[in-house]
This record gives structure tokens, sequence and C-alpha cells, in this order.
């Protein structure tokens, strides 16, 4: 079923129906505490979901906003459940914790975000190998370990969802010329997409990449050179929200390997007008995300 524009009067309602919902599911997110992984929190709250939280940013930073705690108030407020987690998804003692928590916690776990991500788009020559490591355990092992790990609790589920934020796996060299090291890490995060979908085919675990059409407003975006002009031809987060609750409100088993951008998901939902995420540009005058 699918809804027509005039049923969505606005960004802080997703597509959906009243059967298709996260009410009572557990979603264990990495790097939720903002940005994305926030309001995808935010909006399976509204359904009255639980929501685990694993996040590095326990006390708050000089340049980031929000914190695990901070991020677990806003989704109770919302309507959901939060156990916040200060854990790093680079570190395998705190993910099998965090796994284990959520077990503990919620008694299952039914979808795994992987939205943790750094980013560095410097070129070769100026990246360092202390950045490049960076993204190569976050993005890759961060990505291929939480999901490892939750397969267990995720084959007892009855709509088990992977969904990670990472981009369709674009060939074209000028990807890999313009910032090898970020390519080659989010990458890495689309090929455990691909192996992992087709390798749980017969588990009934759906597992999908989720990525945005354009610029989002993050803080990964305004902390960037000219970031705070970048963020006015951007999308809020909710887009990438709405997307993500109608992929994790579907059946897991129809459901499996796709590289999904929002604009096709809300498309597939009955959505035509985005202007109601643009935060100042027309759309037609929008940045496009990388990779597309």
């Amino acid at each position: 079923m699918t809804l027509s524009n005039d049923a969505l009067p606005g960004a802080s309602e997703a597509p959906g129906t009243p059967d298709r919902t996260l009410a009572g599911r557990t979603m264990l997110i990495s790097g939720g505490s903002r940005g994305i992984g926030l309001a995808i929190a935010l909006r399976a709250a509204r359904d009255g979901a639980r929501i685990v939280l694993l996040a590095k940013t326990g006390e708050p930073h000089p340049a980031l906003e929000g914190t695990v705690f901070t991020a677990a108030e806003q989704v109770r407020a919302a309507g959901g459940e939060a156990l916040p987690l200060v854990g790093d998804v680079r570190n395998d003692d705190d993910v099998a914790a965090a796994v284990e928590a959520a077990v503990q916690e919620f008694g299952g776990i039914d979808v795994v975000l992987n939205n943790a991500s750094a980013i560095d788009l410097s070129n070769t020559d100026q990246l360092s190998m202390k950045r490049y490591d960076l993204m190569a355990d976050i993005n890759v092992r961060g990505t291929f370990m939480l999901s490892k790990f939750a397969l267990p609790a995720l084959r007892l589920s009855d709509n088990p969802h992977i969904l990670t934020l990472s981009p369709p796996l674009n060939l074209t060299p000028h990807w890999t010329g313009l910032h090898l090291g970020y390519t080659m890490a989010k990458y890495g995060m689309s090929m455990t997409t691909m192996g992992l979908a087709e390798e749980l085919k017969g588990d009934g675990i759906a597992v999908n990449s989720l990525w945005p059409c354009t610029l989002i407003n993050t803080a990964a975006i305004r902390n960037m050179p000219g970031g705070q002009q970048l963020i006015q031809a951007a999308r809020s987060p909710e887009i990438m929200a709405d997307a993500a609750h109608a992929i994790l409100t579907r059946p897991s088993r129809g459901t499996t390997g796709n590289f999904f951008t929002d604009e096709q998901v809300l498309r597939e939902e009955g959505v035509q007008d985005f202007s109601r995420y643009s935060l100042g540009a027309p759309e037609d005058q929008l940045v496009p995300d990388i990779f597309l």
C-alpha cells in the first residue's frame, strides 16, 4: 500500500500505514547520538520502538552537538524506549556488549542500523594513515562486526533487517580518483551489504544500503570548509529517516540486496514532492551527494 502526497503534510509524518510500524521492535544503532542516525531513531521512536544507541560521545563535545544520553532522552520524549551505551564500534568488546545488552534489556534485536562512519575527502598525498585507518576501522570493520555479532539475535526475529548507510557500488573511476581512501571505506560498507544479502538469503534477514540523493544537513557537512554555505543547498535528515522507516517496515524476505536512495524509496511509497525536506534552496539547486 502507498500513501499520496496529500497524506504527508510534513517531514515529521513519514510514509507508512498502521500495519507498517516499528512498534515493539528493537533497533541497535551505531553512532546514533546525532544527525541521520538520531533522525532514524526518533522516527522509529514515534512508533514505540526500542532503541539501543551505541556511540562514543558520552560527554559533550566542543564541536559536536549531543551525546548518547541526550539522544536517549529525545528517543523517550518521542515515545520510544532507549538504552544508551557509550562504546566504540571499533572495539570488539564494546560491540559484543552492546548486542548482549540489547538482548538482555529488550529480549532480542530486530534491526541493526550501521550508521557510524568517518569521512575524510583528502587525496592520497594528503591523507594520513591515521585517518585512513580510522575510516577503514569504523566504516568497514565496524559495519562488518556489528552485523556479524548481531546475527544470532536477528535470526530469532520475525522481520529482521540490517540497514547500512552506504552508497551504490558505482565503479566509475571518478569516485576512486577523487578521494580514494574514503571511497574504499564506504564501498567496503556497501560490499558488506552485497555479501551478507547473498549469504543470509536463507535466513530471511534483509540486508540493504540507503544513500541520500542530495547533501544532508549533518555535523560532518557543517564542519567541512564552506560547510555552512553547503547546508543551505542540503536536505534535512528527516528524508533519510522516512526512507529508512519505509524499508524497515517492509517484509524482510522480499526486501534484500538493494542499494536504495532516499528518493527512490519514498517514490515507491507514493511521495512526489520532496521540497518539505529542503532547507532553503529550490529543488533544482540542491547539491547532489557523491557516488551517484
